[in-house]
């Protein structure tokens, strides 16, 4: 019967439906391509060995989330003492505004990376991953009207950083 008796996903199932929705999460969160892999593949080695049984694939799906939360956070904090970017260099990362015609949807995704991350985790998974405000504050551990005032704040400064460019 193995680990998982009422949520019948297997590890490698697991990965293949849920593992780009965990990406692109941690990508909002850790801002570099080889940090959100990272983060998402010890999520899943947490994930394969844990002992818990899982209700559904919404209980499982809802724990993948607040682990890759829990994860991204906890890298930044250790990174945090270690590592700083300049200014310049972030700015220099943002396609100049000739190039953002072109590509809308890398620009935006870029400018999404200078919101700030409590805000960006709710544009991602509401916006971006489709979840309704009340899956997205379930996910997060937050209230339904914290969810709405991150995403109108996130909002206002995804606006004022486009306005900029």
């Amino acid at each position: 019967m193995g680990i998982f008796r009422k949520c019948s996903l297997d590890t490698a199932s697991a990965y293949e439906k849920y593992s780009d929705m965990l990406y692109r999460l941690a990508l909002s969160y850790m801002q570099s391509d080889s940090d959100a892999q990272d983060a998402v593949h010890d999520v899943f080695m947490k994930f394969a060995v844990n002992s818990e049984d899982f209700k559904n694939e919404t209980h499982l799906r809802s724990w993948l989330v607040r682990v890759t939360v829990n994860q991204c956070l906890d890298a930044l904090r250790k990174r945090k003492t270690r590592q700083y970017v300049q200014l310049d260099e972030l700015s220099d990362s943002l396609p100049s505004s000739d190039n953002h015609s072109s590509d809308d949807s890398a620009f935006v995704l870029n400018a999404l990376q200078l919101v700030p991350e409590k805000n960006r985790a709710v544009i991602v998974l509401h916006c971006l991953e489709g979840y309704s405000v009340e899956e997205t504050a379930g996910l997060l551990e937050i209230s339904v009207s914290a969810v709405k005032m991150r995403l109108s704040r996130g909002r206002d400064c995804l606006r004022q950083i486009l306005d900029k460019e």
